[in-house]
């Protein structure tokens, strides 16, 4: 099995062909052009694998500005169905519990690109993959 990675002074990427996912570690605390950045990397990984479902960690940087997450919402979501036609999307936010309740509003009801969650075994339930191996 051979892993994926680029990596950020303030984001790590990570795809794992056994999961099929694209795990998005962010590290610190970031810049409105240092998300987008972040974002815009890990679209790049994810083309040369065509995957389309992500676990972004935000435990360790906490949550984006609205302006920054309604980005995601609006243009990156775009940016991300362009660059990988005919391919189906997921992106489970990993929050803490302090910030689930906020993420969560930000996202309509409806929606069903984007979750929250605080656990990642639900977030692994959720993006359809099976759970790794405890070594």
């Amino acid at each position: 099995m051979s892993i994926s990675t680029a990596e950020l002074p303030y984001v790590r990427l990570t795809y794992r062909p056994d999961l099929r996912i694209l795990f998005m570690r962010w590290t610190r605390l970031v810049s409105s052009q240092e998300h987008r950045a972040g974002y815009t990397a890990g679209l790049a990984l994810a083309q040369q694998h065509q995957a389309g479902h992500w676990l972004v960690d935000l435990r360790t940087r906490g949550l984006a500005e609205a302006e920054d997450f309604n980005w995601i919402l609006r243009d990156f979501r775009q940016q991300m169905q362009q660059a990988l036609p005919n391919t189906s999307f997921r992106l489970a936010y990993l929050v803490t519990p302090y910030h689930q309740e906020l993420i969560s509003s930000r996202i309509f009801p409806e929606e069903n690109m984007f979750r929250s969650f605080i656990e990642e075994k639900a977030a692994y339930q959720w993006l359809g993959a099976p759970m790794p191996a405890v070594s």
